[in-house]
């Protein structure tokens, strides 16, 4: 089976599971799960906590305020938004955009982990705290204990594991909207990016 019909594979599964906690929260809205979104044989994934409101109703990663920012940030070292891909741990979004629950990410993250067989991407990219502390859990990782305010914009060997080479965590985009300072430090951090990739 090829990459594609198996992310189609992944997708109709999320759609179909009616055990997903978050499966009644997503009918009564008519809302979309967001499965992720971009090119299968990328070298990077990016990996965001759970979809807002906007990516529910659209299905679509980051496609906000949040999104315009990673795109400008992904045109700044040379990358098309379609050359990488995007999804987040939760693919459904929880109440009032609310941090995930553990029972949430312990549905969820299943399916990720299936994203990242497939995609075998050379770098993890995590954007923002939870996401980066999932991935450091997932991928059995020492830095486990460490703030983001460590671990930003650092590169993270992943040792004897086929997801990836390299976890690199990031603040999620949406810091820039409020700190001009915060959205400098995130050009600064995808330089980094961009030196993997060259």
């Amino acid at each position: 089976m090829d990459k594609k019909s198996k992310m189609l594979e992944i997708k109709t599964e999320i759609i179909d599971n009616k055990t997903l906690p978050l499966y009644e929260y997503r009918k009564q809205n008519g809302y979309h799960p967001v499965i992720g979104q971009g090119d299968h044989d990328t070298k990077i994934i990016f990996i965001g906590e759970a979809p807002g409101e906007k990516e529910a109703l659209s299905g679509t990663p980051f496609c906000g305020a949040s999104g315009r920012i990673l795109n400008e940030l992904l045109i700044s070292i040379g990358l098309q938004r379609e050359a990488v891909y995007i999804t987040n741990i939760v693919k459904d979004r929880p109440p009032k955009n609310r941090d995930p629950s553990i029972e949430e990410v312990e549905a969820y993250s299943p399916y990720l982990i299936r994203q990242l067989e497939i995609i075998k991407p050379k770098v993890i990219v995590t954007l923002g705290r939870h996401a980066m502390q999932l991935m450091l859990k997932i991928l059995g990782l020492s830095q486990i204990d460490q703030q983001i305010s460590v671990l930003h914009g650092k590169l993270i060997d992943i040792p004897e594991h086929d997801h990836a080479q390299k976890l690199l965590p990031l603040y999620h985009p949406a810091v820039a909207l409020y700190s001009p300072s915060q959205k400098k430090v995130l050009e600064v951090d995808f330089q980094i990016l961009k030196s993997v990739i060259d």
